[in-house]
């Protein structure tokens, strides 16, 4: 099927409250102009300087979601433009974020990228580690930068009852994190879960964002 068919198919099953980020990474720039086309304006890239270089190319409406591992000495190739970045690992990270907007003037969304698959290989945080953030004094001070909510990848599995499982913990992360220190923050809203395999799953389980690639584009 097309582009335009595929993106039709998975729009159809989404509710609207919760946000499509269509995952470009790797694909060309023909193809993001085609879903672009069909009304999408949502994309995910996983690579800074493969990002930056597709941002200068396709229109500037376009919301730039950044997905993948992040290091630090690629942070100032998509601060400029970057609407959110989901994949927040580390203080170490989310304190260049804050730098390098400040540099460019702006306030950068961030979620805090939770470990919740049984894959070793994953990257993500552990309840522990993000507390223990919140408590470091130069967290607080941290003004370029603003946490919105969560972030997590369950395993790749055919078995429903482990990929449910993880949602609900990053779910539940979510709602511990809303009660214990962002009540008052409306900004604090989004867990983004659930990818070409899963999002259906995800969606049930209190989704506000799916990241979905294959269905809209096809296999590489």
């Amino acid at each position: 099927m097309s582009i335009k068919e595929n993106l039709e198919n998975v729009i159809a099953c989404i509710p609207e409250y919760v946000q499509l980020i269509a995952i470009s990474k790797t694909r060309p720039v023909s193809d993001i102009m085609e879903a672009y086309k069909w009304g999408q304006r949502l994309f995910g890239e996983n690579k800074a300087l493969e990002m930056e270089d597709k941002q200068h190319q396709l229109p500037k409406d376009i919301q730039w979601h950044f997905v993948g591992h992040l290091q630090t000495n690629k942070v100032k190739y998509i601060a400029p433009f970057v609407s959110l970045i989901h994949s927040v690992d580390s203080l170490k990270l989310l304190m260049e974020i804050d730098k390098e907007a400040r540099r460019n003037h702006r306030v950068i969304d961030c979620l805090l990228e939770f470990h919740i698959a049984t894959e070793e290989s994953k990257f993500g945080l552990t309840m522990d580690e993000v507390e223990s953030m919140f408590t470091v004094p130069v967290f607080h001070v941290l003004d370029h930068v603003r946490i919105c909510g969560v972030m997590g990848m369950a395993t790749f599995s055919n078995d429903e009852q482990l990929v449910r499982r993880e949602f609900r913990l990053l779910k539940g992360y979510f709602d511990t994190l809303k009660q214990r220190y962002f009540q008052n923050s409306d900004h604090f809203c989004e867990i983004s879960m659930g990818m070409t395999n899963d999002y259906r799953i995800a969606i049930e389980e209190g989704s506000t964002m799916v990241r979905v690639g294959t269905a809209i584009f096809g296999k590489r």
